[in-house]
Formats: structure tokens, sequence, C-alpha cells
């Protein structure tokens, strides 16, 4: 029952983020991943950093008292996620810092405002599926509601990171507007539709 909610809310969110991303611009589909990257982590790591003792508490399958390497390792991951969160908001420059950058950071590898958007972009993205996984193995072996929200929420974020990879740095290969290959080349195998329409533009 609760498997059939989570497959449900995921294909909902993933529509609805879906026409959403037709609609807007790419840059604001970047900044919303890394926005909602630093918030999803964020919101995983306050209660690990300020109430370890009860999140251990709560997965714990026997009722005792966490004990305090649990404790310390709770915090450890509460500083981790907030340290992931800060950096993905750094190096995409979403936040410039400096204050003589005044215009806005894009995707494109060249771009000297933020040098390392496009592999924070896929780290992360990569990060977000990995952990949406094994939040979901976590689920199939516990049957715990606290592990299908958060493969809900990793595989929201992941989706986003995904379609930002896709379409909105200039490694993309899909075409935004006709979703097809950009690249021209089909090496071992020549692209005689690409050749054709150069030879005609050079005539």
């Amino acid at each position: 029952m609760i498997m059939d909610v989570c497959v449900k809310g995921c294909a909902t969110i993933l529509l609805k983020q879906f026409w959403w991303l037709i609609s807007c611009p790419v840059l604001q589909v970047f900044y919303s991943y890394t926005y909602s990257t630093a918030a999803w982590l964020s919101l995983q790591a306050i209660p690990l950093i300020g109430m370890p003792q009860m999140i251990a508490r709560i997965m714990l399958e026997e009722a005792r008292q966490p004990s305090p390497i649990e404790v310390y390792f709770a915090r450890c991951l509460g500083f981790s996620l907030l340290t992931i969160a800060t950096l993905t908001i750094m190096l995409t420059g979403s936040i410039p810092l400096s204050s003589a950058v005044s215009e806005t950071v894009s995707t494109e590898d060249s771009d000297p405002k933020a040098p390392y958007a496009v592999p924070t972009l896929v780290v992360t993205s990569i990060y977000h599926a990995i952990s949406a996984f094994y939040a979901y193995t976590w689920y199939t072996t516990t049957d715990q509601g606290v592990f299908a929200v958060a493969m809900v929420g990793y595989f929201a974020v992941g989706s986003l990171g995904l379609w930002c990879t896709l379409f909105a740095s200039s490694q993309g290969k899909i075409s935004r507007k006709t979703g097809a290959d950009k690249r021209t080349t089909g090496y071992p195998f020549g692209n005689r539709v690409a050749e054709r329409k150069h030879v005609e533009k050079s005539d």
C-alpha cells in the first residue's frame, strides 16, 4: 500500500516537474536545482546535528539508548550534508563570491564565473540517484515510511539534476526543443544527413 503511494507520488512529481521544466528558462531551472539540493540536504542535516539521539532512537529496532559512537556518526553525517549543500551553492555560482561579478552565472564550460558548475551538477546528480536507490533498498527491506520519503525526495531532486545535465549544460547532447540528438558524428558510421546538409550550405 505504501509502495503504491510512493510510486504514484514519484510519477506525479516527475510529471509536474516535466511540464514546469518545459515552460521555464534554463537558468531558472539550474538555480532551482542548486537551491533544491541545498534545501533538501540541509533539511536532513539539521535534525542529525540538533537531535542525533532522537534520530538514532527512531532508526534503532530495539528499545535502547543510542551509543556515543552512533551519536557521533549522526552528527558527522549532518555536518557532511551541510558541507555538500554549501559547496553546491558556492561551486555552481548561485551565490557570487566576489562583489565585482554583476552578471548571472551560466552553465557554459567557458564561463569564468563558475568553472565548476557543470562538474558539481553531474556529481551531485549522481549522488542523488545513488541515494534514491539506496533509500529504496532500505525501504523494501525494513518497510519504514521514512525511507520512502527519502526515496521520493532524492528522486525528485535527482530528476531535476538529470534534466539540467541533458538540456541546460553546453555538454548536453539532447535538444530541448526537438528532443533530437545534437551530436552529428557517427563514428565508425558516417552521418550522411549531416554531410548532405553541410554540402548544401557550402554550395
